[in-house]
C-alpha cells in the first residue's frame, strides 16, 4: 500500500474521530455551559462558540484531505460512521442535526474543493472550508438550538483550525509533488 494511501486512512480515522468528539464536547466541555444549551468556549475577544467548534474546523480540513486520498465516497461514509459513533455519546437531536449539517456542507466542499484542488490545494481547502463552515454553522445552530446565537464564534472557531491547518497542507502538497516527481523519473 502507497504511503499516500495509508495516510487516506489515517485522516478517515481522524475525520471520523471529530464528529463524535465535537458533538460530545458540545454537551459536557466548556468555561460555561448553557441550561438546555450548549458548553460554550471562548474563541476570539468577545465571541464564545459551542465548544465543539475546534473539532469541526478540524473535521472541515480532514475531510478535504480524505477526498484527496480515498475519494468523494469515503467521505460521505465517514460521515454516516462518525454520526452513528455520535448517538452513542450525544442526544438525538444534536447527532440530527450535525448530519444535516455536514451533508449540506460537503456538497457545497464539493463544488468548490474537488474542480480546484488538483491545481490549487491550499486554495481550495480554505475556500471550501469557509464556504463549508458557513453552511454547516448556520445549519447546525438552527436544527441544535432554535437560533444563531453563535453564529459569529463558531465561524471564527472553525476558521482557527483552518488556519493552522495551512502548514500542513503545505508540507503535504510539497511532499507529493516531490513524490511525484521521483516517480517519473
Amino acid at each position: 500500500m502507497s504511503k499516500q494511501k495509508t495516510e487516506g486512512y489515517i485522516f478517515l480515522a481522524a475525520f471520523i474521530a471529530c464528529i463524535p468528539i465535537a458533538n460530545w464536547m458540545i454537551g459536557n466541555i466548556g468555561t460555561v455551559c448553557v441550561p438546555n444549551g450548549p458548553c460554550l468556549i471562548p474563541v476570539a475577544p468577545g465571541l464564545k462558540a459551542p465548544s465543539g467548534v475546534l473539532m469541526i474546523g478540524l473535521a472541515l480540513v480532514m475531510r478535504d484531505l480524505v477526498q484527496r486520498r480515498l475519494g468523494r465516497v469515503w467521505v460521505l461514509g465517514a460521515i454516516v460512521v462518525g454520526a452513528a459513533l455520535s448517538g452513542f455519546v450525544a442526544p438525538a437531536a444534536l447527532v440530527t442535526a450535525s448530519v444535516v449539517a455536514f451533508l449540506l456542507s460537503e456538497l457545497a466542499d464539493f463544488a468548490v474543493y474537488t474542480p480546484l484542488q488538483e491545481r490549487r490545494l491550499i486554495t481550495a481547502v480554505v475556500l471550501s472550508s469557509t464556504i463549508g463552515l458557513v453552511i454547516d454553522s448556520i445549519v447546525f445552530l438552527q436544527l441544535a438550538f432554535g437560533n444563531l446565537d453563535y453564529v459569529g464564534g463558531q465561524i471564527v472557531g472553525k476558521f482557527w483550525m483552518v488556519f493552522l491547518s495551512i502548514p500542513v497542507i503545505w508540507w503535504l502538497r510539497e511532499r507529493d509533488k516531490k513524490i511525484g516527481m521521483e516517480a517519473a523519473a
